[in-house]
């Protein structure tokens, strides 16, 4: 009886520790193949490239590199000089133009009420045609005074986002040509996560998710959501050749390596201490499985423990509405404040009282 109920206890025992045993590999597996986590992460960010409107010598640069900036500070400053010129000729060719549009006005209105023998239709039109033509370079004018005063303006080259200055070369002195990037500035609200996941995984990703981000000597993580997947990667079999045809590789493995798919992780929290650099490595793992389940804690493992069995034994369902289409949800628009046109100014505004007698008829005075 005693050898009879060892030998039932070590088949137990061998029973159980192969069950173990095929438990313990079918977690690995799902672990290393099918669990959504990648070590292959990447902090990202935004970079305003920040090129100036105008050209000319720099004579001041009011920042230092990687010195902390506000949106609409001044980072360096354009030479004015020639732009003050500008706009002190563009005044006096506006006042200019202004004295010139009322006199002829005045003209033309007198003009009206002169009589027959004192005038002729001919003249009156004359003199109308003439105060449209001054009251166009009047017009133009202002605009060119518009013009000189924006870009007397643009000398103070200006920061668009809050950040931090990156890989400044510049120095007093440097010519700065409009339209050439001359300064980088990192924007501190655009950090975001970038996780690639092997397409294997993919089935366990869904938008809104919790993600974890553990950053390479950092011991507590940065948590966050998953934002976007991206729909497109690039594909090699696709490039044309140089005749336009199709070029395919004709060599093709046994073995299959999965393709790895960017996912857009928004920051939501960070842990205090951790500065984030763009390019540093972490390690994203998603807990929008376990967080999307209700219950007790031994019950959500549990059932995340059967999901994984079923998943490993009939292979992954995904979830509907997991990711939505292109197009459901509406992007965040951002804008930058623009100059705005002058509002149009009256001729006697810039040179008041210039001839207050001029509409007054001969037989009057």
């Amino acid at each position: 009886m005693a050898r009879f109920a060892r030998e039932a206890l070590k088949t137990v025992a061998t029973l159980l520790i192969l069950v173990l045993a095929v438990l313990a590999a079918l977690v690995i597996w799902d672990s290393y193949v099918t669990a959504p986590w990648t070590r292959d992460g990447t902090v990202r960010v935004q970079v305003a490239n920040i090129a100036p409107q105008v050209s000319g010598q720099i004579t001041e640069v009011r920042v230092v590199d990687n010195q902390y900036v506000h949106q609409g500070d001044v980072l360096y400053v354009v030479d004015p000089f020639d732009f003050q010129v500008a706009l002190d000729s563009d005044k006096a060719q506006l006042r200019q133009k202004a004295a010139d549009v009322q006199v002829r006005q005045m003209q033309a209105e007198r003009r009206q009420h002169l009589s027959n023998l004192a005038t002729t239709p001919e003249e009156q039109q004359l003199y109308v045609g003439n105060a449209i033509q001054a009251q166009a370079a009047f017009d133009a004018a202002q605009q060119q005074v518009a013009q000189a005063d924006i870009n007397l303006k643009r000398t103070q080259v200006r920061s668009p986002v809050n950040g931090y200055v990156t890989n400044l070369l510049m120095r007093v002195g440097d010519y700065a040509h409009a339209g050439t990037n001359s300064i980088s500035v990192i924007d501190a609200d655009s950090y975001w996560i970038d996780g690639y996941f092997e397409e294997t995984k993919m089935v366990h990703v869904c938008v809104g998710d919790r993600a974890e981000a553990a950053l390479m000597g950092y011991r507590d993580p940065i948590v966050g959501r998953v934002q976007t997947v991206t729909r497109g990667i690039s594909v090699s079999n696709a490039t044309p050749s140089t005749q336009g045809l199709p070029n395919v590789d004709p060599v093709y493995t046994w073995v299959r390596l999965a393709q790895r798919v960017p996912v857009r992780i928004r920051i939501t929290d960070i842990p205090a201490g951790i500065p984030l650099v763009s390019g540093m490595t972490a390690t994203v793992t998603i807990r929008g499985a376990e967080a999307r389940k209700s219950g007790g804690w031994f019950r959500q493992r549990f059932a995340s423990l059967r999901d994984h069995l079923v998943d490993i034994v009939h292979g992954p369902q995904p979830s509907p509405g997991c990711v939505p289409r292109i197009g459901d949800e509406n992007g965040a628009t951002v804008t930058l404040p623009t100059p705005k046109p002058i509002a149009p100014l009256n001729p006697a505004e810039i040179n008041p009282g210039l001839a207050p007698d001029m509409n007054k008829s001969p037989r009057a005075q």
